[in-house]
């Protein structure tokens, strides 16, 4: 069943229509109600309907809610699909038009930041004279999100320049190259602009505050042939300023319609009270308040510890009360501002014994979302960098990775004069390795390795033209006794097995996977592989960052660290003000369904020092009726 206002959003499908969806109000089941009702009722093709998101998950959601709507078969045909990988079809079929091959690889930021240095030591001659690193990647990114060229100082610019150059040379984008090269796309040829628009006659955008000047200007040049836009999101909810996104394209989306979703289904409503109060300090925001059928609920709990350690001693305290009635522990979440904040949690959880059926179990189960995910580990990163310059052998960064993995005998010194020649002589780095000779200068030893690395290349590349790939990944993975590798690597036996495990995990990956080899590494790296193993559906107390947080959702919440140079944090209100850090608070009380505890420390450390601290001025705007005062020592 739609309230009557999810309806009106469903129904609305001519022009350029803004859904303001509160936290908890059902977005995505509009969004997907909205697809069956323009297939079902409207008798629009599936294959006319565009639907971006943000996440994988989120993408994967709707999905599954659209083929149980409308069937497997037509929701197959609807493209549902975050931004990225909706880029990266775009550029897998046109890319040719703008100098690269579709066989381009895709670097991630670890990628880019090896190329930012090699290229700050070719320009300045050593890279000390650099800007700040992550001053400089930050204005490298800024400039992609919005499609222009970099600011900042002359050797910003000049690196940003020959950063494009080179990664057209060895036929590589990265992530916000996805996205700014299909603008470039789209407004340089026309005939491919044309194409898209014909196709896509409804463009639907979820969590539409978090999107970039680029992806702004995509989606309208997209949507102008037809005008049907539907954009969907919270301005409440925008939290994510420092990685590009505007809140001012949902302040000031021009719309034909504008429908406000502010009945929740998550939360008590003196959890939405409370939400509701706090973020109602903001200016520049869309007029909503939120509101929930039912009983009000118990007050939202505060309390005041002496130091951070008694903090955490207490949340684990009230978490174990949850646990003795009945709450699973995954039901619950504690969530701080940063990750600097959760040691003397995880210490708490540690040393915290408890009953477990009939017996007295040392230490509460836990996980800390924001871990190493499974493409970032370094064994899985020598697999898929292999893989990467067995497609794509101009991927230089692939090949810098893998040379000495396992180790062939190629000293830094030689890899050194390798790379120098590479630039000298203006060719890819593996037409250096294919004709290096006694005249480069490197030892006999070294020449041996670059010899048997090309060969072993080659000799992949063949076994590697046709599936099946898993049976020649493990042909290769032999080859280069990458066990003995990983045993060089890591000492501990316990260590080394998960290594192997993961490697395992990543052939099984690929041996199952549909499509080319291409497409598999298209997958991973773009995060939308599954990977078998996963805890994340265990039973575990869940401890993660306000951001990390966003779009889920607890039967119990904690926020620890309301001190006011936490939350508001400090340096984030120097750079982007106080309303973001309001809303950031303001997502993390509306993930809480039943109960919501907030508490702060009268002293913790910084810098080394225990220093005194003042609550959150946050929590001042929330009524003292909504609040409920407890000691901090017990529930």
């Amino acid at each position: 069943m739609l309230n009557p206002q999810q309806k009106k959003a469903v129904e609305t499908t001519k022009g350029r229509v803004l859904v303001l969806a509160g936290a908890g109000s059902g977005k995505t089941k509009v969004i997907t109600h909205r697809i069956a009702h323009l297939i079902k009722n409207l008798h629009v093709k599936p294959s006319q309907i565009l639907g971006l998101t943000f996440t994988n998950k989120a993408a994967e959601e709707m999905r599954k809610r659209v083929a149980e709507l409308i069937g497997p078969e037509k929701a197959a045909e609807v493209t549902l699909s975050t931004f990225h990988s909706f880029c990266m079809k775009i550029l897998r079929s046109d890319i040719e038009k703008l100098g690269y091959t579709r066989h381009f690889s895709l670097y991630d930021e670890q990628d880019v930041r090896r190329m930012v240095k090699q290229l700050a030591g070719q320009l300045l001659g050593q890279e000390k004279n650099l800007p700040a690193m992550e001053e400089t990647i930050a204005a490298i990114t800024r400039a992609k999100n919005r499609g222009e060229i970099a600011e900042g100082s002359a050797i910003v610019k000049e690196i940003f320049t020959h950063l494009e150059t080179s990664m057209r040379a060895y036929n590589a984008v990265d992530f916000d190259s996805l996205l700014s090269l299909t603008l470039q796309l789209l407004q340089d040829h026309p005939d491919i602009l044309k194409k898209y628009q014909q196709q896509f006659q409804y463009i639907m955008i979820d969590e539409y505050q978090d999107t970039n000047p680029t992806q702004f200007k995509i989606a309208d040049l997209l949507a102008r042939h037809h005008g049907n836009l539907c954009v969907v999101g919270d301005d409440d909810q925008a939290i994510y300023s420092w990685r590009g996104a505007e809140v001012q394209n949902i302040l000031r989306f021009e719309a034909d319609h504008t429908i406000k979703l502010e009945q929740n289904y998550r939360s008590t409503p003196a959890i939405l009270g409370a939400a509701n109060h706090v973020i109602r300090h903001n200016k520049t925001r869309h007029i909503k308040e939120l509101w929930a059928a039912g009983q009000p609920g118990e007050e939202v709990t505060i309390f005041h510890a002496p130091t951070e350690k008694d903090e955490a001693e207490a949340v684990v305290y009230r978490a174990m009360q949850f646990h003795k009635a009945g709450i699973p522990w995954k039901e619950m979440a504690i969530l701080y501002r940063s990750n600097v904040l959760s040691s003397p949690l995880e210490i708490a959880l540690m040393q915290t014994s408890w009953e477990d059926r009939g017996q007295w179990v040392r230490g509460i189960p836990y996980e800390v979302f924001g871990g190493t995910e499974f493409y970032e580990r370094s064994e899985i990163k020598d697999i898929a960098a292999y893989l990467r310059a067995i497609i794509n052998p101009q991927d230089q960064e692939a090949l810098l990775r893998i040379i000495n993995v396992p180790r062939r005998g190629i000293s830094d010194s030689a890899l050194d004069r390798l790379t120098s020649l590479n630039r000298k002589e203006r060719v890819s780095l593996w037409k250096v390795l294919e004709h290096v000779d006694v005249e480069s200068g490197l030892s006999d030893r070294a020449l041996a390795g670059v010899g048997s690395f090309v060969h072993l290349i080659e000799e992949a590349r063949r076994k590697f033209e046709h599936p099946p790939y898993g049976e020649a990944l493990r042909w290769l993975l032999q080859k280069i006794d990458y066990t003995k590798a990983i045993q060089e690597e890591v000492k501990s036996e316990k260590a080394q097995q998960a290594k192997s495990d993961n490697v395992e995990a990543f052939i099984k990956a690929l041996e199952s996977f549909p499509g080319s080899l291409t497409d598999f590494l298209e997958s991973l790296a773009l995060g939308e592989k599954k990977w078998e193993g996963s805890s994340k559906t265990e039973n575990k107390i869940n401890l993660m960052t306000l951001h990390s947080a966003k779009g889920l959702e607890f039967k119990v919440v904690f926020v620890v660290g309301l001190e006011d140079h936490i939350l508001p944090h400090e340096k984030s209100v120097a750079e982007r003000g106080l309303e973001e850090e309001r809303r950031l608070f303001y997502v993390a009380i509306t993930r809480a369904k039943k109960h919501l505890f907030l508490s702060m420390a009268r002293s913790r450390k910084r810098y080394g020092k225990d220093v005194a601290s003042t609550p959150s001025r946050f929590l001042f705007e929330i009524p003292k009726e909504l609040l409920r005062v407890t000691k901090w020592d017990c529930a």
